[in-house]
């Protein structure tokens, strides 16, 4: 495949400039049981200290969304959100967002975190293949229901 034409991708905060962008986004109908919306998420991480909201772009086009960090309750970092705009999927756009959240955690993880957790609803083939594309294993299906699955931050220690 030629990826010639593929933009780099690269994170924004969401802001005050691009939060109504970003609840544009939406994902296909048969995936809108998989993941809350942009709206709630951009709510929610208003009240978690450790989390950031990205947009995720496309050259000046917003592609998708993000919203990751420390999980106060495992001490992990977590990717608890991440979409790609239906308009948008089937680009390859969904791994690499995924790999630039991971090598934007690694950056900041200044404190040696060893785990980047996610987790998604066991009938969405589609986010199972992204993440395990991306380097995820998965672990084991939460109390809540989902499917958990670890990246290994130590693992790529040198």
């Amino acid at each position: 495949m030629d990826r010639s034409n593929v933009k780099v991708l690269i994170l924004k905060p969401i802001t005050k400039h691009n939060w109504e962008e970003a609840i544009q986004l939406k994902v296909k109908e048969e995936q809108k049981n998989f993941v809350v919306s942009n709206l709630y998420s951009i709510a929610e991480v208003q009240f978690l200290d450790q989390f950031t909201a990205s947009g995720i772009y496309a050259g000046e086009q917003i592609v998708g969304f993000a919203m990751y960090g420390i999980d106060p309750d495992d001490n992990n970092y977590w990717i608890y959100r991440l979409m790609i705009d239906d308009l948008h999927q089937g680009k390859g756009y969904g791994t690499a967002a995924v790999l630039l959240v991971v090598e934007e955690i690694k950056r900041k993880n200044t404190n040696g975190i060893p785990t980047i957790m996610i987790g998604y609803n066991q009938d969405n083939e589609g986010a199972r293949a992204v993440y395990m594309k991306a380097g995820f294993t998965e672990t084991e299906i939460a109390p809540w229901g989902e499917q958990l699955a670890a990246y290994n931050l130590k693992a790529e220690v040198h």
